[in-house]
């Protein structure tokens, strides 16, 4: 199986707290990513970001997105789907309420695991 996954670090609008980002995102932006999303991945998953015990250093952003699709082609026609107007539209518009639309950005990674019960 060659399943695709994408990350998405995204941050929170300015004078947004993170429990209100969180709150957000979850009642509220997650559910149009799972209507446009459910017929093309196995996995989506958000990780929202804590400083390590001790640090106060601030992070550069405040979600992890993370997406697994089956294969390229279901990548592939996802981001088609996912780039009609009207949705494009619905999320880009719900994305001006949660994210600094500014810093968006996105990776493909090309994943290496260790085994570690094999050794």
């Amino acid at each position: 199986m060659s399943v695709v996954k994408f990350i998405m670090p995204l941050t929170r609008k300015a004078g947004m707290t993170k429990a209100a980002f969180r709150q957000y995102y979850e009642q509220h932006h997650k559910l149009i990513g799972e209507k446009y999303l459910k017929d093309y991945v196995v996995k989506y998953s958000r990780g929202y970001v804590s400083p390590m015990a001790g640090e106060e250093s601030p992070t550069d952003f405040d979600v992890l997105l993370e997406i697994w699709y089956r294969d390229s082609e279901s990548f592939k026609a996802c981001m088609n789907h996912l780039s009609t107007p009207e949705i494009a539209a619905e999320i880009a518009a719900d994305e001006e309420k949660l994210f600094d639309r500014s810093k968006k950005r996105g990776y493909l990674l090309d994943e290496v695991e260790s085994d570690f019960e094999g050794t």
